[in-house]
């Protein structure tokens, strides 16, 4: 179970002004996107990739694949967010879920606290962000860390710097998306 926005585009529009008013980030929680409804699919199936591992779930959002990692087995999941809201929205995810997560508001690029596994769903639609975060989950994985990314191909992945491990076809919201159905994959840095 997963508590999402039903009336998308309606909260999306009206939230994005408002908040774009009084310098906040637009509602990215609110929605099950199709990069980290691929990343949690690919670890329920393959839940050897996060059992017994220490997990970040870098951007969480509603908390879908932290919940999916906590399944699966891990022995601890943290994820992480930027926006307060968000952080509401990951809490009633995992209690719906019976998961429990540790959760934490922080800007965590940058910082190395010894993860096993990092996830990262949708977090290449924007350059700058994309570069930022794509540089920081490489120093990771040299470290040692797994890193997996859940995307469905936007402009800004660095698709030469990765290997494909899966592909799912999931459901979207059309009206943020371009199509009710989005082909999303699951990649691993090289």
């Amino acid at each position: 179970m997963l508590h999402v926005a039903h009336e998308a585009i309606d909260l999306w529009q009206k939230t994005e002004t408002e908040l774009e008013e009084i310098g906040l980030p637009p509602p990215f929680w609110a929605f099950a996107w199709a990069g980290g409804q691929g990343l949690a699919r690919y670890l329920l199936d393959h839940p050897d990739v996060v059992r017994g591992a220490r997990v970040l779930d870098f951007a969480s959002g509603s908390g879908l694949v932290a919940i999916a990692a906590a399944k699966a087995g891990a022995a601890s999941v943290e994820a992480v967010e930027i926006d307060a809201f968000a952080e509401v929205a990951i809490d009633l995810n995992a209690e719906a879920n019976g998961v429990t997560l540790d959760i934490r508001l922080a800007d965590v690029i940058g910082l190395d606290e010894g993860w096993d596994v990092v996830l990262a769903g949708d977090v290449c639609y924007e350059q700058g962000m994309a570069g930022r975060v794509i540089g920081w989950l490489e120093a990771l994985q040299t470290r040692g860390a797994k890193v997996l990314i859940g995307d469905p191909g936007r402009s800004y992945l660095p698709k030469a710097r990765l290997e494909e491990l899966a592909t799912y076809m999931v459901p979207v919201v059309g009206a943020l998306e371009d199509n009710e159905i989005k082909k999303t994959s699951v990649w691993r840095l090289k």
